[in-house]
This record gives structure tokens, sequence and C-alpha cells, in this order.
């Protein structure tokens, strides 16, 4: 049986000038993924910092998100030796 990993997860979430910006930072063993999110005021110049503040971090969900599917095509590319786009799912 393969040992448990423990993963870390990291959110700092910064407002100034009406710019709101979240970073999700998650970390196992020596690696991490970072996502980043902006969000730049609001409709007519209203700025609501916390929707903002939501808004921004799931944004750097998101982009983490995207950061990990790229490693994990990646890996799998550099296990199969072959374009992660090409395979068929079972």
């Amino acid at each position: 049986m393969a040992s448990a990993a423990k993963w870390t997860m990291d959110v700092a979430l910064e407002e100034s000038g009406g710019i709101t910006r979240a970073q999700v930072r998650l970390a196992a063993g020596e690696g991490s993924f970072t996502g980043i999110g902006l969000v730049r005021g609001g409709p007519r110049g209203v700025h609501l910092p916390e929707i903002a503040a939501e808004l921004a971090i799931a944004r750097a969900f998101s982009d983490l998100t995207e950061e990990l599917l790229e490693a994990v095509a990646s890996d799998i590319e550099s296990h199969s030796h072959r374009p992660f786009a090409t395979m068929t799912p079972r």
C-alpha cells in the first residue's frame, strides 16, 4: 500500500486601490502549484470588497486547476511517451 500524501494549501488575499488579488498555493512534498485571481473594480466603478474577494479566490482556484491539469498531462505524456491529447478514455 502506498503511503498517504499530505498536501497543504495557503490562500492569500490583498486589496489595494480597487484591485483585489488572490493567490492560492498548493504544496505537496517538494513541489508546489500556484493560482492567481484578480478583480479590478466593479461595474460603473463600484467596488464591493466581499464580492471581489470571492471572485478573486474563485479565479485563483480556476487558475490553479489549469496548472494542475497541465502538470498531470505532462506527467502522463512522460510516462506513456504519447501525447496526452491522443489518448482515449477507458
